[in-house]
This record gives structure tokens, C-alpha cells and sequence, in this order.
């Protein structure tokens, strides 16, 4: 009887770093491994993270500058037109809130400050209200600004980057696939654009996903890849936190190892990019939140848009704890 022959997973993450790419079977060979090999899986992640990353953690921080009233529709958010969810609901915050917002953002040792509005895109009177406050920022601090607005043109992603936006978040979300299955209002092919003029205006672009909504292994697998084609230069990780009153309320698909194992097989595909743990963090990982960083190196820190995140100090010691060190921002 043949015995299976145990992957090596250090010589895998030796190879990615020589350029050596992985394939999609080794990609969700990460994913359907038995939880007994995730210590070894996670070693062998930061490996790669390390080589790129030494012991440095990104932090960024969440400003949500418009909450709800969304016409949109997709069934993971609680700012959308069919949530229950009892959230409050704003219009634009003034210019002068998302300036201090900044300053917290330093206070909270955040590198990257990222200014968030709900809605399906921006006006052009909203656009001009983000740059005011975003070269109001840039002249007093040197805050790396990610915006994320919705939908672009290139005119609008073309007055963003001008104004000294660094960043431009649109996640795909989910598998082309399955966004049938969460959205209805727009489409995938609606997201991958505006990642495209963001990159075709000089913005970086950041774009990730929402794991647990009903994708499958092969899909999370596929995802990882997509990021790599659009070359994202940030992935958020998010794992579903299903709010009560949204259409996902209930779900639950992932435990704190198969998403250990996803932000792994996300550095494995993605090595040199940032890879970031992101919304449903606290909720998803629970106990095992630091082994994440072995994987990633980047998180949020404070608040989500409309889920609360753990205290700061908790996310600084935790880091320190590691060994690892905050990159933080200069004044």
C-alpha cells in the first residue's frame, strides 16, 4: 500500500521566494490539508512573509465618512438597501472630522489612513470633498491615504491621484461565480473595472475578498490568483462577520484554521504583496488572531465601518508580543 508523500512546505516557500510560483493544486493543497500541519503551514508562510517584511505589521485605520444609505444590495453589508441591520446612518461627515480623523489614526500608530464612504459611487461635489480634506492632510502629515468610494471613472480616479490619494480599496469580493449568489445591483466585471482605473490613473490599487459567503475551496483558490492578475499591491483578507439583518445573517463556514489557512495560501500566492487581516478578524480568528501575522503583515487597527473591532493597546501588544514591530508614521 503506498503512503502519501508529505508536502515540504519549507522547500515550497524556499522555491515562491526564488520566483517559483505555485500552482492552484498547491494552492488548495494548503487549504484541504488536516489542521495538524497548520503550525508547519504557518512557519513555512513567514518564511516568505519575512524575506519581504522582516518583522515589520502594517496598521490602518477606518474612517467611515457615509454610513448607509446604500442603493446597493449586497447581502454580506449592513449598510445596504436591503439590511435590517440597526447601524447609524449619515450623511458626509465635513471636512474638518475626516482631517482629526488623521490625527487618530496617528495617535493609534496607523501608517495608512483610509477614508471609507457607503454608496455606489461618488458625485463629483463628493470627490472634490474628499481631495479638500485629503491635501489638508497631506500638508500636515505623512499619512499614506487610501480612499474607497465606490465605483470610478478615470476623471474622478484621475483628481484622486493628483490630490496625493496613495491608495484605491474596491474588493472583488467573492468568485465571479458567486456574486450572483450576493449581489444583484452590480456585477463582478463592475469591480475588476474600477480596480483597472485606479491602476490606469497611478493609484495603487487594493483589493481582496470576503471569505465565508458560500465560495468554495477551488474558489478561494481562484480568487487568490485573480488578485495576482489585477496585481493588487494590498489584499485585505476579510472573513464574513454575518451582522444580523443582512440577507447572510446566520452563516458560518469558517473556522479560526481554514482561515489561517487562507491568509497562507494567500502570501503563498501573493508573496510580496500586503496581505491584511481584515474585517471579522476578532470574530473568526478569536485565540488565534497573532498566528495570523505569520502570514500577514498588515491589520486594522480600532473599528470596522459598522462592526467593532479590539482595543488598540490589545493590537500593539499583541504585536510586540510577537517579537514583531509596528511600521508606524512619522508626524
Amino acid at each position: 500500500m503506498e503512503t502519501e508523500t508529505k508536502t515540504n512546505w519549507k522547500q515550497l516557500a524556499h522555491d515562491v521566494i526564488e520566483g517559483k510560483g505555485i500552482t492552484k493544486a498547491d494552492a488548495l493543497h494548503i487549504l484541504q490539508t488536516p489542521d495538524e500541519e497548520v503550525l508547519e503551514i504557518m512557519n513555512a508562510a513567514y518564511i516568505i512573509r519575512h524575506h519581504y517584511y522582516g518583522k515589520k505589521v502594517k496598521l490602518n485605520m477606518i474612517i467611515n465618512t457615509k454610513s448607509g444609505l446604500c442603493p446597493e444590495d449586497c447581502g454580506y453589508c449592513s449598510q445596504s438597501i436591503v439590511s435590517e441591520a440597526p447601524i447609524d446612518k449619515y450623511a458626509w461627515l465635513t471636512k474638518e472630522k475626516i482631517v482629526e480623523g488623521a490625527q487618530e489614526a496617528i495617535r493609534r500608530k496607523a501608517g495608512t489612513y483610509c477614508i471609507v464612504a457607503s454608496g455606489r459611487r461618488p458625485t463629483n461635489k463628493e470627490v472634490e470633498h474628499v481631495i479638500s480634506a485629503v491635501q489638508e492632510i497631506r500638508d500636515t502629515t505623512d499619512l499614506k491615504i487610501c480612499c474607497c468610494l465606490g465605483f470610478l471613472n478615470e476623471d474622478h480616479a484621475k483628481r484622486l491621484a493628483e490630490a496625493g490619494v496613495h491608495r484605491y480599496n474596491h474588493n472583488l469580493n467573492t468568485h465571479v461565480n458567486n456574486y450572483e449568489s450576493i449581489c444583484s445591483t452590480h456585477t463582478y466585471d463592475d469591480r475588476v473595472d474600477t480596480v483597472e482605473k485606479a491602476k490606469g490613473a497611478g493609484i495603487s490599487p487594493c483589493s481582496g475578498a470576503i471569505f465565508g459567503m458560500g465560495e468554495t475551496e477551488e474558489q478561494r483558490v481562484d480568487i487568490a490568483f485573480e488578485l495576482q492578475r489585477l496585481d493588487a499591491d494590498s489584499i485585505p483578507c476579510n472573513f464574513l462577520v454575518a451582522v444580523n439583518g443582512t440577507p447572510l445573517e446566520g452563516k458560518k463556514e469558517l473556522t479560526p484554521m481554514m482561515c489561517l489557512k487562507i491568509l497562507a495560501m494567500m502570501r503563498f500566492v501573493n508573496p510580496s504583496k500586503e496581505i491584511r487581516i481584515s474585517g471579522g478578524r476578532e470574530v473568526n480568528l478569536r485565540f488565534v488572531q497573532p498566528l495570523g501575522l505569520f502570514a500577514a503583515n498588515s491589520i486594522f487597527v480600532g473599528d470596522y465601518l459598522t462592526t467593532a473591532g479590539q482595543e488598540p493597546t490589545d493590537d500593539w501588544n499583541m504585536i510586540a508580543d510577537l517579537g514583531f514591530e509596528i511600521e508606524e508614521c512619522a508626524l
